[in-house]
């Protein structure tokens, strides 16, 4: 495991028992809507999907998977799918759902960074996506342990919430006037928040919880990837979110962004694909 504070592992256990509590709420919520996905289809952007093109046959490793379902879309096009959590309830829900659909795919519950000691192999594709790295408190070691599974020739693809965007307080406030809060460079020590429910349900009852989470800047994360020994194919940066915030106003896409004048003027989601040399 990548050596890390005390505090830090405190902290990491205290948003395990948070994410073990949100699978319950999000396992019967509209947002997930998992009887839906049940029923067919894939609950990936069409943007991931032709950015890291065809996985049909290919391995493929999803980091922090939360319950899966963007890891048995990857199976439902093709992928053999592996995905990994630190969620014991995520995990449980995972393997239930894909051996009820019949799904290639198989899940691992581990702590990121451990994942070198409880997961052997190479992958065409590690991929990840939305709401993960601000959990984790140390990027370089993440992008170690990302770059360690993927196989010569194979790519590394991370689709997250800008960096930029992540500085600013944006619940709580009027569309486009949020502020700026939080540091844009990752500092060690975390910021934390008193749990309101979830994202996928401000309403649920989760009890008396505190997550706990890390910025880190767009320059770190592409300079952990290159000192990994990655390669870097693109790096796209989005005017859009895919789930609501307080400071934006959802468009006739279904994606949010800064209302008026200001849409377009501030980088909120983005998209990176590495490769590993041969």
């Amino acid at each position: 495991m990548t050596d890390r504070s005390p505090i830090s592992e405190e902290h990491i256990a205290a948003n395990r028992v948070l994410w073990n509590a949100w699978t319950k709420v999000h396992e019967r919520s509209e947002f997930y809507d998992l009887e839906g996905f049940k029923r067919g289809g894939v609950r990936l952007r069409e943007y991931e999907i032709e950015e890291i093109g065809p996985v049909v046959g290919k391995t493929l490793l999803h980091l922090q998977c939360h319950f899966g379902i963007d890891s048995l879309s990857w199976a439902r096009l093709g992928a053999q799918v592996t995905g990994v959590d630190f969620s014991s309830e995520a995990v449980a829900l995972a393997r239930s759902l894909a051996a009820e659909l019949g799904l290639d795919a198989r899940f691992v519950e581990s702590d990121l960074y451990d994942l070198r000691n409880r997961l052997e192999g190479e992958f065409d594709v590690v991929y990840t996506s939305r709401g993960v790295l601000g959990w984790l408190p140390d990027i370089r070691g993440w992008a170690e342990v990302a770059a360690h599974f993927v196989r010569p020739g194979g790519i590394f693809y991370v689709t997250e919430v800008h960096p930029v965007w992540e500085a600013f307080e944006y619940d709580g406030v009027e569309p486009g006037k949020m502020w700026l809060r939080y540091p844009y460079w990752e500092s060690g020590e975390p910021f934390a928040m008193k749990v309101v429910g979830s994202y996928a349900d401000r309403s649920a009852d989760v009890g008396d919880l505190t997550e706990y989470g890390w910025n880190h800047s767009l320059g770190e994360i592409v300079t952990s990837l290159i000192d990994a020994g990655l390669r870097i194919e693109f790096l796209h940066e989005f005017p859009f979110l895919e789930w609501p915030a307080d400071a934006l106003v959802e468009g006739d896409d279904g994606r949010f962004r800064l209302p008026g004048e200001l849409d377009g003027k501030l980088p909120l989601l983005y998209s990176l694909k590495a490769s590993k040399p041969t």
